[in-house]
């Protein structure tokens, strides 16, 4: 977990200020940024009843509960050590490069969430549905809370699992070729190269955690242990259709002691259900008033 957003941001507001148009920060200027981050995010600092710039969710007047308070967050605390101000290394701007055209559609079906369109439950993404997405990836990436991943090795498998929706990939190790059956978490295949753990995923079912992604996503992630208490994740990402090139982040996953804990997000599947009676009830004001 860490601070460091994905993407290095372009906004001149807040936090994120300090971070545009910088490849790295130093000493002084990630301590400034991460004492500005966490006093942003702290959800106990924040009031309902005003709109802070960069605060995504409703005032009380509009309908807003705030969701989680801050107990419940574990975003992390400060940067990663090479002061970085975003995971992507390349491209150098450390963005995503998107094609205009995926941006265009993105907007769109964005906008039609935003307004409660909601038909059935293929119009919700996979995380609102609590499937696949957050920070489980693949690929993974530091999120809110639940960032816990447990590596298990065998003579011819590797398994990734995440706290987050309890997602385990089971990869072989043996040499066999890629399957053909799609999975929302892709068909993985991994090697050993020197120290560093390979492995390629493809024939994904539709779109991961990752904005942008498609079932035509190539991804190659590697896992290289640095010391005792560090590995170094490092992704990269293809899919034609969606960005100009291909793209890569790096993050080290910290060793922790303790369990991973059941993740249940809602169970029952009952937020889904209120999702789309919410839709149908506004289906209906719509018909009903003049």
């Amino acid at each position: 977990r860490t601070l460091t957003p994905l993407q290095r941001p372009q906004i001149d507001a807040g936090a994120s200020a300090l971070l545009a148009g910088k490849e790295a920060l130093s000493g002084e200027e990630a301590a400034a940024y991460e004492a500005a981050r966490r006093r942003e995010l702290n959800r106990d600092l924040q009031d309902l009843e005003v709109h802070a710039p960069g605060v995504r969710y409703q005032s009380r007047a509009e309908g807003g509960v705030g969701g989680y308070n801050e107990f419940w967050y574990e975003r992390g605390i400060e940067l990663t050590r090479d002061k970085r101000t975003s995971l992507i290394v390349d491209p150098a701007d450390g963005r995503i490069p998107y094609r205009a055209e995926y941006q265009r559609a993105a907007g769109i079906r964005g906008l039609n969430i935003s307004n409660g369109f909601a038909d059935s439950y293929t119009d919700r993404s996979l995380s609102d549905r609590c499937l696949m997405g957050f920070n489980a990836g693949p690929p993974m990436v530091s999120s809110a809370y639940n960032n816990n991943v447990m590596i298990l090795q065998t003579v011819d498998h590797v398994v990734i699992f995440n706290e987050m929706v309890h997602n385990a990939r089971i990869i072989p190790l043996d040499g066999r070729a890629h399957g053909d059956l799609r999975q929302y978490a892709g068909d993985s295949r991994g090697r050993w190269e020197g120290d560093t753990l390979l492995v390629e995923t493809k024939n994904f079912l539709r779109e991961t955690s990752l904005g942008g992604s498609s079932r035509d996503t190539f991804l190659v992630e590697q896992f290289r242990r640095i010391d005792l208490d560090t590995v170094m994740y490092e992704f990269t990402v293809e899919d034609a259709g969606n960005y100009t090139q291909p793209w890569t982040a790096v993050m080290p996953f910290r060793r922790t002691d303790g369990p991973l804990f059941e993740y249940a997000c809602h169970e029952g599947n009952i937020g889904l259900s209120g999702i789309l009676a919410g839709a149908r009830n506004l289906d209906t004001r719509r018909l009903t008033i003049p």
